[in-house]
């Protein structure tokens, strides 16, 4: 056997995706250098300082926690030994301008029981109809497209038709709003679980029914973790470092190098080149057809599968002591109309009465004192040019709509607490400002967007804006489905150089065993 240097990874963006990735080639026994512009790893799992400590700015949930604990057992750790876990009993509380409002509970009965209190009846009754349909579809949808490195449409279709009760639930040709409207007929319930199309960045008058089976993902469990979301992000990176990976931050990529058809290195933008055998991209994938990484991987992947943005948002991250409204960890203060807030979201403007989630990032356990952590979501539309302006609309906006339903903040925080859609574009260029990627609007948004193994030999993906799509645990996964490609074609083509791993592993045995920037990334 030859043996010469590891095999040499660059993964570009330190993002939950990029993270995944990183920790499982590492353990493989590559050489695996991370970059990214950022100053710390997260990507868009990110912190805003304030006088309460850091405050999340970025995701605050964690669902589907199986996917980090797999994470980590396949690395031979466990997820516990490095953060501490927190369920949530209260899924989240939610208000109306008609000063109702109703939490769902990690306890189903407990769900359907407030649900009977807030809509009677027939609302339980539909209400348990839904939550069955959606376990069905998340149950269909699990295996052949989140858990399948190319979702499969035929696989899908051959399990609808075999099990042809499924077909209703699927509710083809209509949209998630027309699917709920015709299970429930209280319209808050349509609204509430309308929101959930938002999860990934779209509209529930666009995105397909499917989209329903979110709320099964939730329904089974929501998690905290203790000292916020930004610590999975740091014990990721830790955990990666004693593999052996490197990471550089404040290290943007400016351009990838191919040579006789396949990547061969990273330039960054202070000179700095790093050979690489293979290259793994943690940013949003259109900044590859924007040539943003260079001319040599344009075409990377396809333009159908980058070219309809998702949502962005406004985000507020702030310590402030609130009033008027007894809080839960995670609550959603909902508007008058959703009809008007996704038509002005459609016509690329700022909702003038949207729908407001808020983090209160010190609820959920001991009664803090003093100020507490705070991240409020506006939804926005991609590519929107966020003028000075928008920031005093959003502030006014924002926090006259809080208090018209109770909700107080002394003090209000200044516009230098929000992010908006432009900051977004400038901290993840060729994203517009999309948090999620691709839109999810269309029956087939699902199997246009991009997988990890690219056009281009030696490149692949990772993140949000790849196969599975967006979200915390997606991302997770996105990384893992990476390097199983990766280590797949390391045992069955020869243009990697001959190698063997740290340890005296060979590539082969390796597979074996394992059966603000384009640098910054989910």
């Amino acid at each position: 056997m030859v043996t010469v240097s590891p095999i040499r990874a660059v993964v570009i963006g330190a993002g939950v995706g990029g993270l995944s990735a990183a920790l499982r080639l590492a353990h493989a026994g590559l050489s695996v250098t991370v970059v990214d512009m950022a100053p710390g790893p997260g990507g868009k799992m990110r912190t805003r300082d304030t006088v309460a400590g850091p405050a999340d700015i970025g995701p605050t949930v964690m669902t589907l926690k199986g996917m980090f604990e797999t994470l980590f057992a396949d690395v031979g750790e466990r997820l516990s030994d490095h953060v501490r876990l927190i369920p949530d009993e209260i899924l989240a509380r939610h208000f109306w301008p008609d000063g109702s409002s109703l939490d769902l509970h990690s306890d189903a009965e407990r769900s359907a029981a407030a649900v009977r209190a807030f809509a009677g009846p027939q609302g339980e009754r539909q209400f348990r109809r839904f939550s069955d349909r959606a376990r069905r579809l998340y149950e269909a949808f699990e295996a052949p497209v989140m858990h399948a490195p190319r979702p499969g449409l035929a696989r899908l279709t051959a399990q609808v038709l075999a099990s042809p009760g499924l077909i209703p639930a699927l509710a083809p040709g209509r949209s998630l709003a027309a699917s709920l409207a015709a299970q429930f007929t209280d319209p808050r319930l349509r609204q509430l679980f309308g929101r959930y199309a938002t999860y990934v960045g779209g509209s529930p008058y666009r995105s397909p029914a499917v989209l329903g089976l979110i709320w099964h993902s939730e329904a089974s469990g929501v998690w905290r973790v203790e000292g916020g979301m930004h610590r999975l992000a740091q014990a990721m990176h830790r955990l990666a470092e004693t593999k052996g990976a490197r990471f550089r931050f404040n290290a943007r990529a400016a351009r990838i190098e191919q040579q006789d058809g396949r990547v061969c290195a990273v330039h960054l933008a202070d000179d700095t080149r790093l050979p690489a055998d293979l290259v793994v991209f943690n940013g949003d994938p259109k900044a590859l057809t924007d040539r943003l990484l260079g001319h040599a991987v344009a075409a990377a992947v396809p333009a159908a599968g980058v070219r309809s943005r998702s949502l962005s948002a406004f985000v507020w991250g702030f310590a402030a002591r609130p009033a008027g409204v007894e809080l839960a960890h995670h609550n959603v203060f909902f508007c008058a109309d959703p009809r008007r807030e996704f038509d002005d979201l459609a016509a690329g403007r700022m909702p003038e009465d949207g729908t407001l989630y808020v983090c209160a990032q010190d609820r959920g356990g001991t009664a803090p004192t003093g100020p507490e952590r705070f991240e409020i979501i506006l939804n926005g539309p991609p590519g929107h040019p966020s003028t000075p302006e928008d920031s005093y609309t959003c502030r006014i906006r924002t926090f006259e709509t809080l208090a018209r339903m109770g909700l107080r903040f002394s003090p209000t925080p200044d516009v230098t607490a929000l992010t908006m859609p432009g900051d977004f574009d400038r901290a993840f260029p060729g994203s517009d400002g999309s948090l999620y990627g691709l839109s999810p609007h269309g029956m087939m948004a699902t199997f246009q967007r991009p997988t990890a193994r690219t056009r281009l030999a030696g490149l692949y993906l990772a993140g949000g804006g790849a196969h599975p799509g967006a979200g915390v645990p997606m991302a997770c996964l996105s990384g893992q489905h990476a390097v199983a490609a990766i280590l797949s074609d390391l045992a069955s083509t020869s243009t990697f150089r001959p190698t063997a791993m740290p340890g005296g592993m060979s590539t082969a045995s390796a597979t074996m065993a394992s059966g603000p920037s384009p640098s910054s990334a989910s």
